[in-house]
């Protein structure tokens, strides 16, 4: 007689069976259920009930990779991901430099060649009011902190960690950025998302930057023992940094050229550390 099995036991067998592809079904496939209405408006994003639709798709990243990480691997699952969001000891002292500081200087430096090479005369336009002004300030904080911490705990605290397991380092990150970007795509259809940011994405040059970001997060990742608190600050620093120096959109085509090769020496990177001595 065959045992038959309910349906909790059946989609936990699915997830065991299928690791690389369970987290993009369920990751996408809630937040891409909630966002279509507010795709279908006409009214802002940030109008009510859009708003709802809207944070109640964008909290994928965590609702798929807690529901994941307890149906694949229980309890300690979950506990190993609130420690490494925490644990603030896992990262070298030179990381956390980097981590502060690294898009502040990348930005910078972009910036510099963008003029030299005469793509734009004004790349930056900073926002130095902002550090007077402590009511912008602290939203600014709020909103490039906690949308990240959010992304970071499913996308990569949990997803990043399966794609390891069974691809290579260039494979997990290439489809971990694919994922991610996949998620964003809608971002530049919702209506009025963007009107209080300097930021206006085209989809040609923003996908592919997302998954030359992914890479770089990846090796701060895998470089900061596996630390969801490292990329989630790392995340919050490159939007943070943004904001605040009001990149041109002239430049944004332009530093994608940049952020692919910087992604490509990180690949390069890998590649030498596994090579035979």
């Amino acid at each position: 007689m065959t045992e038959r099995r309910g349906p909790i036991v059946g989609l936990r067998s699915w997830i065991l069976d299928h690791p690389v592809m369970a987290f993009p079904v369920v990751y996408l496939g809630w937040a891409y259920l909630f966002w279509i209405p507010v795709l279908l408006s006409n009214s802002s994003v940030w109008a009510f009930p859009n708003l709802i639709w809207f944070l109640l798709g964008g909290a994928s990243p965590l609702v798929a990779g807690l529901l994941l990480a307890s149906m694949s691997g229980g309890m300690r699952a979950l506990r190993d991901l609130g420690w490494r969001l925490v644990d603030w000891r896992r990262i070298p002292g030179r990381w956390w430099l980097l981590i502060l500081s690294f898009w502040l200087v990348f930005d910078l430096a972009k910036a510099v060649v963008a003029v030299v090479l005469g793509i734009t005369d004004t790349p930056l336009d900073p926002d130095w009011g902002l550090f007077s002004n402590p009511g912008p300030l602290l939203f600014l904080l709020l909103l490039s902190f906690v949308f990240p911490a959010i992304e970071e705990v499913g996308l990569r605290g949990y997803y990043l960690e399966i794609l390891q397991q069974h691809l290579s380092p260039v494979q997990a990150g290439i489809i971990n950025g694919m994922v991610w970007a996949a998620w964003h795509a809608p971002f530049v259809w919702f209506p009025g998302y963007y009107a209080n940011t300097t930021f206006n994405p085209e989809l040609y040059w923003w996908l592919p930057m997302i998954v030359c970001h992914t890479l770089m997060i990846m090796h701060v990742y895998n470089r900061t023992g596996r630390s969801i608190l490292a990329v989630l600050i790392f995340h919050a620093m490159m939007n943070f940094t943004g904001e605040w120096l009001r990149i041109s959109p002239e430049m944004y085509p332009f530093m994608l050229t940049g952020n692919v090769i910087l992604a490509a020496l990180v690949v390069m990177a890998w590649q030498k550390r596994t090579l035979p001595t």
